[in-house]
């Protein structure tokens, strides 16, 4: 009997394995789709269905810069021990350096292995954020990453414009360890920020601050809720007497983006 792409999808929406697999399955059963189920639970590869609903709190990322392009892929699955494994930091650092060269779609093509690393390794294993960043003429990009057990476990790439390669990988050093959360002010949603408004007027109303003086301690109490949050106005981790835009001087960040396992 011949065994048709539908078939195979089916017996993979049903069973949750990856396509190989069903495949294997149908091939072995003669195309029958009961059979076929039977086939996938006596070898054990049935059960990968149940591992998708498992929480993935653990993985790896990988960052990979190649000339003016970079980029950030990260892989969850359950456990640091599966996180930290050979075959599972392999593979994200391959489809990193894929979506360096071809773009984010090539992320497509690493499905079936990564089905199989989810029946071979029995957790849940799925790609998670994927980044990449671009220098254009007047550019330059750095990445950062910080290595756990050897695995990454915090990455950064960093696009800084009429900067040098140096202030770059600083910047990039810098927003490993600030971890914020917008680059301008203008990107923090409105929403957020009336929010955070009314909570600090209702905070320095009920400390009895004089109406008279609530606007500038509003104010100023808002401006430290955005320099925790905006990269460019937090305070330079190795000076903390200036600010990024100040440490920066000439030089503007156009673009960055971040990834910290757990987060």
């Amino acid at each position: 009997m011949a065994i048709t792409a539908k078939d195979v999808q089916t017996l993979r929406q049903s069973t949750g394995v990856g396509m190989m697999d069903a495949k294997k399955a149908l091939e072995a059963t003669n195309g029958d789709m009961e059979e076929a189920t039977k086939w996938l639970r006596v070898n054990g590869l049935a059960s990968a269905a149940k591992r998708a609903d498992r929480e993935a709190g653990e993985g790896a990322v990988s960052v990979v810069r190649n000339g003016n392009v970079a980029a950030i892929v990260e892989m969850r699955c359950e456990t640091d021990f599966v996180a930290k494994s050979e075959q599972f930091v392999s593979i994200v650092d391959e489809i990193a350096a894929a979506v360096c060269a071809d773009g984010e779609g090539a992320v497509a093509s690493f499905q079936d292995r990564i089905e199989n690393l989810l029946t071979t390794l029995k957790e849940n294993i799925s790609v998670g954020r994927v980044y990449r960043l671009e220098a254009k003429a007047g550019e330059v990009i750095d990445t950062y990453i910080h290595l756990q057990s050897g695995r990454g476990v915090n990455a950064v790439a960093v696009v800084v414009k009429d900067g040098s390669d140096e202030v770059a990988h600083e910047v990039a050093v810098h927003i490993a360890f600030a971890k914020p959360q917008y680059l301008n002010r203008d990107d923090v949603p409105q929403a957020d920020i009336d929010s955070e408004r009314k909570t600090v007027e209702e905070i320095s109303r009920n400390e009895g601050k004089p109406d008279a003086a609530l606007p500038k301690i509003i104010e100023g109490r808002l401006n430290g809720w955005f320099k925790e949050r905006v990269l460019v106005e937090q305070s330079y981790v190795k000076d903390e007497k200036q600010s990024i835009q100040q440490f920066l001087g000439s030089a503007s960040i156009t673009a960055y983006a971040q990834v910290v396992i757990g987060s």
